[in-house]
């Protein structure tokens, strides 16, 4: 998390902070897009994605906001060519490692959201680690949906609803 990052004291006079959202969320998208446009290759536009990231994690913890969730790779980013999807695993677990210390240090607490045991082994144990060595944090509370999806969310809803219902635990009538 290193880096400049806006402080309180520097906030606009005009922004009220009892008005601020308690928790705030982005969606990665358009880093490739962008990088692109920029004459860049696609990896340069993630690699500045993880530093606006860190800028704005920085920001909501100065700014008191509670919890930050960044969603940062759906299940629909797989269709993505296999050497940016590796490049987007070793830049994620580079990533954690690089930034445990001070996230640590800066109180953050990081959770891992979405079907984790899809990811490469290596990168599974750095989140492992990463939420083992924050979960006693009280600072911001840091969230990454990381292999997440819509669709499967609604299937695996839709499976359990089944399950309950075979298992004469549930009658679909009660389903609401």
């Amino acid at each position: 998390m290193t880096g400049q990052h806006i402080k309180l004291q520097d906030l606009p006079t005009d922004l009220k902070r009892e008005l601020l959202p308690q928790h705030v969320a982005v969606i990665m998208d358009g880093n490739g897009r962008w990088a692109k446009r920029q004459g860049l290759p696609r990896i340069m536009g993630h690699k500045r994605g993880v530093d606006a990231l860190k800028d704005l994690l920085r920001c909501c913890q100065d700014w008191g906001i509670q919890a930050l969730t960044a969603y940062a790779f759906s299940t629909e980013n797989w269709k993505r060519p296999q050497e940016e999807v590796d490049f987007l695993m070793t830049l994620f677990q580079r990533v954690l490692r690089q930034e445990l210390r001070e996230m640590v240090e800066e109180n953050v607490q990081i959770k891992f959201v979405g079907n984790l045991q899809d990811l490469p082994r290596s990168l599974q144990q750095e989140i492992s680690r990463s939420m083992e060595e924050t979960k006693n944090n009280r600072g911001i509370r840091f969230s990454v949906a990381t292999n997440y999806g819509g669709r499967q969310e609604i299937l695996q809803a839709c499976q359990a609803i089944a399950k309950q219902v075979q298992q004469g635990l549930l009658h679909p009538d009660e389903i609401r």
